[in-house]
């Protein structure tokens, strides 16, 4: 294959060569689920989930591993707030999220293991960083365990910061550390926390720093080496640069390729849970955008760029969309359901180009537009069609795809098909009898109700007006 990265690491862009071949291992940091997901976390999922689907296409059985964050203090906090069980709101969000995921077509992840369930691996790394030098217990009675910063020589080389300019730590208080920018492997009990959210250590009853879940669940799940880690650019620092460097202290290789996608922005800030800055896809759907409109807005945009969130662009992300997808419908009436053939080349070379779906993207309207005219003019239509599945696949956008059937919508469309197919059958009676108005009048009130009729060599067809 000839995938290139950009590389945060490095920074720069290389090309992706697997430590084992014919194989992957990818690690994507998931949610803290304190509560549930916003569109930028959704967009994470989706990122990762083309990654996962190109890299696939290009031969390799891929291992993709994506966690989920359970125990944390943001969880603490809210369930302190709410006078609930932090397990409680975790698992709730969970399936709130996991829901989101697939109503966008994201697939499944090989792994989804949660922090709670590896609390034993999680204590063997912290004893063997303790036991080589580059971990202490707090002197101070507390329980907590810090990793010492200075005793590991290359940290800060991935956020490109120095030791001596850093702010000290604010995950844990300063009162026993070394020095302040040293951080929490594991937190002793303290009285204004649940009591229900601490396990038996070594070090007395305490719970995980955040940054020491994810060393542990990678070493469970894809071993001393993989690689890929990809998450969030907000994640580089400080909980992607502790991971590595509680990793490598402890002599583990870690992650080949660090790759991390830009932000999604609302307003002049980053969309995010802890100031309230969020849209969830509840409320995207109801603005009249679909699960399928929303996914080809988050990927259209090259993974490493910004995106500024506004309802135009959505609406405008939607029906650039609705124009592939009114493609494929009238390819399919034309010349019955096609399977996805070659990718055109242009295509995998902008999607072996450090992912660009952007210019992957063109390279899909270009040939939707050469579809049309086929349509129109008699030409190879099964081939277009055929090139546009293969591309919409790859994104996980193909309408035709049994994924973006949800739970309930088979018998609604049905209920909706016979409905309209009687005002349909109406307003034909009424052309068949040459009165003009009362077709027209059918056709209109259909309109009014948000659906579009339109006249073809086929028969009408209709289809859902876009809101907005």
């Amino acid at each position: 294959m000839t995938l290139r990265l950009y590389d945060t690491a490095t920074r720069s862009v290389r090309d992706f060569v697997p430590r084992i071949p014919g194989q992957a291992g990818v690690y994507l940091c998931g949610l803290t689920v304190q509560s549930g997901p916003h569109i930028g976390h959704l967009r994470s999922g989706v990122n990762y989930d083309v990654l996962r689907r190109w890299l696939t296409h290009s031969g390799l059985a891929v291992t993709f591993v994506r966690n989920i964050t359970d125990i944390d203090d943001k969880v603490l906090a809210k369930s302190i707030e709410q006078g609930e069980p932090f397990w409680s709101i975790a698992y709730r969000n969970e399936l709130v999220l996991g829901a989101a995921y697939r109503a966008l077509n994201v697939l499944p992840p090989t792994y989804e293991p949660r922090a709670t369930g590896h609390i034993p691996e999680m204590h063997e790394l912290i004893a063997e960083l303790i036991a080589d030098g580059h971990a202490y217990r707090a002197d101070d009675g507390s329980g907590d365990v810090y990793f010492d910063v200075r005793s590991y020589p290359q940290y800060g080389a991935l956020s490109g910061q120095r030791v001596d300019a850093m702010e000290p730590a604010a995950d844990a208080p300063g009162r026993a550390k070394r020095d302040p920018v040293d951080f929490a492997l594991w937190k002793g009990e303290r009285p204004d926390e649940p009591a229900d959210a601490y396990w038996p250590s070594p070090w007395g009853r305490g719970r995980p720093g955040w940054h020491i879940e994810c060393s542990a669940m990678t070493l469970r799940y894809l071993g001393a080496e993989f690689d890929i880690h990809g998450g969030g650019l907000d994640l580089v620092f400080p909980h992607h640069e502790n991971e590595v460097a509680q990793s490598r202290a402890a002599g583990l290789p870690f992650a080949r390729y660090w790759v991390h996608h830009g932000l999604l922005n609302l307003g002049a800030a980053k969309m995010g849970k802890s100031t309230g800055n969020v849209i969830d896809l509840a409320t995207i759907t109801a603005m009249g955008i679909r699960p399928i409109e929303l996914r080809y807005y988050l990927l259209a945009a090259h993974y490493r760029s910004v995106i500024d969130f506004s309802e135009a662009a959505l609406e405008n992300a939607a029906s650039a969309f609705q124009r592939i997808e009114g493609f494929v419908t009238r390819a399919v009436e034309s010349v019955g359901t096609v399977e996805p053939g070659p990718l055109p080349a242009e295509f995998a070379a902008a999607m072996d180009d450090d992912l660009n779906t952007s210019g992957a993207v063109a390279v899909l309207h270009d040939a939707v537009t050469a579809g049309n005219t086929a349509l129109a003019d008699g030409g190879d239509v099964a081939g277009a069609l055929a090139a546009a599945r293969a591309m919409l696949g790859v994104l996980g956008l193909d309408p035709l795809d049994p994924q973006w059937t949800v739970a309930g919508t088979d018998d609604l469309r049905s209920t909706v098909d016979n409905l309209v197919a009687l005002a349909l059958e109406q307003r034909q009676l009424a052309r068949d009898r040459r009165d003009w108005s009362a077709a027209d009048a059918v056709r209109d009130q259909l309109k009014h109700a948000g659906v579009i009729v339109e006249d073809t060599p086929q028969g009408p067809r209709w289809s859902v007006a876009h809101a907005g």
